[in-house]
């Protein structure tokens, strides 16, 4: 058993999103193709006399830090099934833009899962691991697999993806946040026949063989008219990035954050600090994908 134990998870861009109606549980049926990119939070756990969370970094001050979070919900579930008492200290330092669309609470449900497995000496399987991580919320599976995949029913059943390359992005944070729930109350709205959701063949073949147009040319997101009726200035955003030469522009899941594919690394530069001059978002950050899941560093 470890002191201290520090577990990096990266963030996600769903390169492609759809969305089936609503089922009768409230979730919906997605065909959700994930791909995991190097912008990383950092969750450290260290034993303490209770359950506690603190936490640093952009946009830390929205960040619960009571139970709701859900690297706490991580450690009360782990702790729970082993008879272990929660008494653990979680400290995440964010960097994934928070309520931004991109999993950034998934992964540290992620990253305080497999840390407290580490500190507590528990040896989780990984299929243990992963169950509980579907407890805690769609993506957060994902968020410990990393890499490519196709999640199906809510998000959480995950088929890993061949990716064949390495693609260059662009996220633009925007000022302000998107309530998931909300989103996807518009998406009832605004789509109230949704079809069955399908995954591309032809995006999944632009992943495998890295074909970096031909995954620009095939990558959607059903609820970006849902998060651009709720937030209408992304309109403008997803404009300057492409004026600037982005190959693709999205809505980076339920939103607000703003995903551009470039063609490169000196693309993807200057596509953000294009997007930083046109005073349309926040910051715009550059990342690689694919990006490996959650790892103790």
């Amino acid at each position: 058993m470890s002191a201290t134990v520090t577990v990096r998870v990266p963030a996600k861009v769903n390169v492609q999103l759809a969305v089936g109606a609503a089922r009768s549980d409230g979730f919906h049926d997605l065909a959700n193709v994930f791909l995991a990119v190097g912008l990383y939070d950092e969750v450290t756990v260290t034993a303490a006399d209770e359950l506690r969370v603190t936490c640093e970094g952009p946009g830390a001050d929205q960040v619960p830090l009571d139970r709701t979070n859900l690297a706490a919900r991580a450690a009360e579930l782990l702790a729970a099934r082993y008879g272990i008492p929660p008494r653990v200290h979680l400290h995440i330092a964010k960097d994934i833009p928070v309520a931004g669309g991109m999993a950034g609470g998934s992964a540290d449900g992620a990253g305080a899962l497999v840390a407290c497995d580490a500190l507590w000496g528990t040896q989780a399987s990984r299929e243990e691991l992963l169950d509980i991580c579907a407890e805690l919320g769609s993506d957060v599976p994902f968020s410990l697999v990393g890499g490519a995949a196709l999640g199906t029913g809510r998000g959480e059943k995950l088929q890993p993806l061949e990716v064949g390359g390495t693609f260059h992005w662009v996220f633009a944070v925007a000022d302000g946040g998107l309530s998931t729930p909300a989103v996807y109350r518009e998406f009832d709205r605004l789509t109230p026949d949704a079809p069955a959701p399908e995954a591309s063949p032809a995006l999944l073949e632009a992943l495998r063989t890295g074909d970096t147009e031909a995954l620009a040319a095939t990558v959607t997101n059903d609820l970006q008219p849902a998060a651009l009726s709720l937030f209408p200035s992304l309109a403008d955003t997803l404009a300057a990035g492409t004026a600037a030469g982005a190959l693709a522009a999205l809505v980076s899941g339920s939103g607000p954050t703003t995903a551009f594919l470039t063609a490169d690394a000196a693309s993807a530069h200057k596509v953000a600090d294009a997007l930083t001059a046109s005073g349309t978002c926040r910051t715009a950050r550059v990342a690689t994908s694919p990006a490996r899941g959650a790892q103790t560093v």
